[in-house]
């Protein structure tokens, strides 16, 4: 895993701790132990628990950087739209192997 951005650092709580991390082309995908964290340099564009997930698309076209969108349960918060660029690839795949396997943990 590549060393965390520190405006991703600054959104966690004290105790929190990043299990994985995935980079799209402005932001920051991060997986923590309690939650889905989506920052951009200037904002925390989404901080959720992953159990507030409802969807997750992963698009993949010739040529192009990938699509990641993450839809929330709830309608107050905007969903996520990513593009993750070809070299990107393995470490959004490990994040959502994360996030699926924490989400058919949650039942």
């Amino acid at each position: 895993m590549h060393p965390i951005e520190p405006h991703v650092l600054e959104a966690l709580e004290p105790d929190e701790e990043v299990h994985v991390a995935a980079r799209a082309n402005d932001m920051v995908l991060a997986v923590t132990d309690r939650r889905l964290v989506v920052a951009a340099p200037e904002r925390i564009a989404l901080a959720i628990p992953i159990e507030a997930v409802r969807r997750i698309q992963f698009d993949i076209e010739r040529s192009r950087p990938a699509t990641l969108v993450i839809v929330p349960e709830m309608a107050t918060h905007e969903p996520q739209v990513l593009s993750i660029p070809i070299d990107r690839y393995r470490e959004a795949a490990d994040a959502l192997v994360t996030i699926g396997e924490r989400l058919s943990a949650s039942g």
